[in-house]
């Protein structure tokens, strides 16, 4: 029986899930394969965890969805849910994973802060006052 794991990250506004089952080493995102994902930026953060994880990429394949957010936060959604996938199939890269970048197993949770009254739409900016 093949083993399918289910993983997800989110980063801001973008939700990443991702489907890793034993294969050939098939990288798909949102059913377009890695090769063709723009900007190159983009293809370079998804494509972090799988580097590290050279012994066990031609054993797995990857399906990523992702939806929601702008297309850097996208990226890094994707990034956390494959590094979570790929060290739940192989516990011992949580270490490696963990010493590159904690955050590719850790959610990184800051969000935008709300707009307050008469703040005209910027977060911490009030009116000016004038007094003379």
């Amino acid at each position: 029986m093949k083993k399918i794991i289910h993983t997800s990250g989110k980063r801001k506004s973008a939700i990443a899930r991702v489907t890793l089952r034993e294969g050939t080493g098939i990288i798909k995102v949102n059913k377009i394969s890695l090769d063709f994902v723009e900007p190159k930026l983009s293809r370079m953060k998804i494509r972090e965890p799988l580097l590290l994880a050279r012994t066990v990429m031609n054993t797995v394949d990857v399906d990523v969805n992702i939806h929601g957010g702008g297309v850097i936060c996208r990226a890094e959604a994707a990034r956390l849910a494959i590094a979570r996938a790929l060290s739940e199939h192989t516990p011992s890269l949580k270490n490696a994973f963990a010493d590159y970048d904690r955050q590719l197993l850790v959610a990184d949770v800051r969000r935008k802060e709300s707009s307050k009254p008469n703040s005209h739409g910027q977060a911490r900016a009030k009116r000016q006052k004038s007094y003379r």
